[in-house]
C-alpha cells in the first residue's frame, strides 16, 4: 500500500491549520509571523499559499521517482515502499545537492544551525503506519487536505470532478507530472496560476537525465553539457538561496 495526500485547493479557506499542525508535530515555532511567511523554509515544512482569492500549499510532493534521491550521494534521502520521500540526518554531508535537484523546491537548510541539516515534510509516514492521518489532514476542517491509499486518493480525485465538473480545472496535478507524485492536486484553474510548475515532463526525472545524457555522441557535447549543468546547477543554487531569504 502507497500513501498519498490529495490536496483541493477549491476547498481550501486558507485558514493555516495545516501549518500550525504541522508546526507542532515537528517541534517547529508557530506565530503570527511565520504564519505570514508564505514560503518553505527549515522551520516550516508546509505553507499555504494566497494566490490571489485562492489559496494552495506547497510542499514535498514525494515524487515516485524523485530526482532528489537520486541526487544524494550518500544515501540520506530515500524513497520508501510506503510512499513517502525520508531523510536520515545522520548520513547527510551538507551539499544540498538534493535542494538544487528538486523541481518543487521541497527541500530546506537550516541555515543558522551550528549543525546544519536539511529539513521536510515525511508524510507524516509514522502516523500513517501507525493508521493514522497525516497531521495537516486532521486539522484541516474542511476536507482540502484528505490522505489515504494512493489509488483511493485518485479515486476520490476523479470523484470530485465527475460530481462538480464546473468547478474544476480537469486534470488531477501529480498523477504523471515528472513520473507522478504521492501528493496530488485538484484546481478550480491550471495549475502554474497557483503557482505550481506546468512544463515538467512526465517521465521522471533521473531516468530522463541519465537518457539524455547517454544519447550524447561526442566529448564537445558532453563538455556543452557539462558546462551547461555547471552554470544551472549555480543559478539554481542562488535561487534557492533567495528564497529562503539569504539573498537580497
Amino acid at each position: 500500500m502507497a500513501f498519498a495526500i490529495l490536496f483541493d485547493s477549491t476547498k481550501c479557506v486558507g485558514c493555516r491549520s495545516c501549518e500550525s499542525a504541522c508546526a507542532e508535530k515537528w517541534k517547529n515555532p508557530y506565530d503570527d509571523k511565520i504564519a505570514a511567511e508564505e514560503r518553505l523554509s527549515a522551520h516550516k515544512l508546509t505553507t499555504v499559499v494566497t494566490k490571489g482569492d485562492k489559496f494552495t500549499r506547497k510542499l514535498c510532493m514525494h515524487c515516485l521517482e524523485p530526482a532528489c534521491v537520486s541526487a544524494c550521494p550518500v544515501g540520506a534521502l530515500q524513497k520508501t515502499a510506503a510512499g513517502p520521500v525520508i531523510y536520515e540526518a545522520e548520513k547527510c554531508m551538507g551539499c544540498r545537492y538534493c535542494m538544487t535537484a528538486c523541481a518543487y523546491g521541497a527541500p530546506t537548510y537550516e541555515w543558522n544551525a551550528r549543525a546544519p541539516k536539511v529539513r521536510k515534510c515525511n508524510m507524516c509516514i509514522e502516523r500513517q503506519t501507525a493508521g493514522k492521518p497525516t497531521a495537516c489532514t486532521e486539522a484541516c476542517p474542511n476536507e482540502a487536505t484528505v490522505c489515504g491509499e494512493r489509488e483511493a486518493m485518485i479515486a476520490l480525485a476523479k470523484k470530485r470532478l465527475a460530481e462538480t465538473p464546473d468547478a474544476y480545472y480537469q486534470k488531477i496535478y501529480g498523477l504523471d507530472e515528472a513520473g507522478g507524485t504521492s501528493v496530488l492536486m485538484l484546481s478550480s484553474v491550471p495549475f502554474e496560476q497557483i503557482g505550481l510548475p506546468a512544463n515538467l515532463p512526465k517521465e521522471g526525472l533521473p531516468d530522463f537525465t541519465w537518457r539524455a545524457l547517454e544519447l550524447i555522441p561526442n566529448i564537445v557535447s558532453v563538455g556543452t553539457v557539462l558546462l551547461g549543468g555547471v552554470y544551472w546547477i549555480t543559478h539554481r543554487r542562488q535561487e534557492v538561496v533567495k528564497a529562503e531569504g539569504r539573498l537580497s
